[in-house]
């Protein structure tokens, strides 16, 4: 290991993790969809940052309440409880595995957390379909839901980052469902069920080869498709906007990077003081983009970040795709200035930059569903022409 590599990298202390916890829990990511006073409960209980203690702890309450779910199942309960006991325990499994599944112990939280999905899934109105698509000899999963009453709705396929998954992204489709889009939900590379790293030669195609089944269906409207990406994997809804020019009626880069981000002047302090946004701190940030490019140390992430760049790779002035750019100006995980650059190439861009807003927009007052329903809303105006 180089002495670069030994460079500090700042981890939030217990007492500032066990803060956070409490300020989150009930309404602030990744501490959305749980009970505050479970959050409580588990915050005493944690004694260090051991990944392992970590996922242990939010998985015994996970457990807790898809026991709960399975005894109501068993004695033909209320539906809506059942499946409301089913996302409790998915929430909290998924918290247990945060930022990724990084240790044996939130591996097998994750793998718990998809159980207790797909158990919730089963009482989802509209009914979801999970859709499997063969990629050589692995494949590709998504959630599809479909809205009831129209014929051949338009869809937008999305997806989220480094840490937040096709189960969390799902959650988004009630919404897009009254504004009339099937929501289609998956895993960006190097991240969930995904078969392929962010930096695999073949990331790209996934992408490429789920639009091609999507125009396979007659339930939808997939001419009339959107994409839109989350945090680290805003960068592919940008790149796609590229080179599916012809495929995508709109794409939206949320909270994410196409040149300035990638560059080690901006990810070293990124990646080592920063990160606001993630609850251990940047090493959290560091290990979830680490395994999801398959590397393993800052040095071989800062070697590889670059290759990445859609200016270097020289697409920015070639036609896009409608383009909407979204972040906050404060943002200390992707730089403002990538949503700039994109609107000083090529043809005219659209953007939505909230001044006082940090990751992905979020701060000074501005409410997640504020930003949710002004993407829907641009989403939907594209997708209808």
């Amino acid at each position: 290991m180089t002495e670069k590599s030994k460079v500090a990298i700042r981890e939030r202390p217990l007492h500032e993790v066990k803060a956070e916890i409490t300020r989150r829990a009930g309404h602030l990511n990744p501490l959305d969809g749980i009970h505050a006073e479970d959050a409580g409960r588990i915050s005493k209980a944690l004694t260090s940052l051991d990944r392992d203690e970590w996922a242990k702890e939010w998985s015994k309450v996970g457990f807790e309440y898809e026991a709960k779910a399975d005894a109501l199942e068993k004695s033909g309960g209320d539906s809506n409880q059942i499946r409301e006991h089913y996302e409790l325990a998915f929430n909290y499994f998924r918290i247990g595995r945060y930022p990724c599944a990084g240790s044996p112990g939130q591996a097998q939280a994750y793998r718990d957390s998809l159980r207790a999905f797909r158990k919730a899934a089963r009482y989802f109105d509209p009914p979801m379909e999970i859709v499997e698509v063969p990629f050589g000899d692995k494949k590709l999963i998504g959630y599809l839901q479909i809205p009831p009453g129209i014929k051949k709705p338009p869809v937008v396929m999305h997806w989220g980052g480094v840490d937040g998954w096709k189960e969390d992204r799902q959650r988004n489709h009630v919404r897009f469902n009254r504004a009339g889009l099937a929501g289609f939900a998956i895993d960006m590379p190097g991240t969930g069920e995904s078969p392929v790293r962010f930096t695999d030669a073949d990331a790209q195609r996934t992408f490429s080869v789920l639009i091609d089944y999507l125009l396979t269906r007659s339930d939808i409207d997939a001419g009339r498709l959107g994409v839109w990406g989350g945090s680290f994997g805003g960068y592919w809804a940008a790149k796609l906007a590229f080179v599916e020019a012809q495929r995508l009626k709109g794409a939206v880069f949320h909270g994410s990077n196409v040149h300035y981000g990638f560059q080690e002047n901006w990810l070293r302090p990124a990646l080592t003081e920063k990160a606001s946004a993630a609850i251990f701190g940047p090493v959290g940030l560091l290990q979830a983009r680490s395994k999801a490019m398959g590397v393993k140390t800052l040095e071989e992430l800062l070697k590889a970040a670059p290759a990445l760049s859609l200016l270097q790779q020289g697409l920015l002035d070639q036609p896009s795709a409608p383009l909407l750019g979204v972040n906050g100006k404060l943002d200390d995980q992707a730089p403002i200035e990538d949503i700039y650059l994109l609107m000083e190439h090529g043809n005219p861009k659209e953007a939505r930059i909230y001044p006082q807003g940090g990751h992905m927009g979020r701060g000074a007052g501005v409410r997640d569903e504020e930003i949710t329903g002004m993407i829907i809303a641009w989403l939907k105006l594209r997708l209808a022409q």
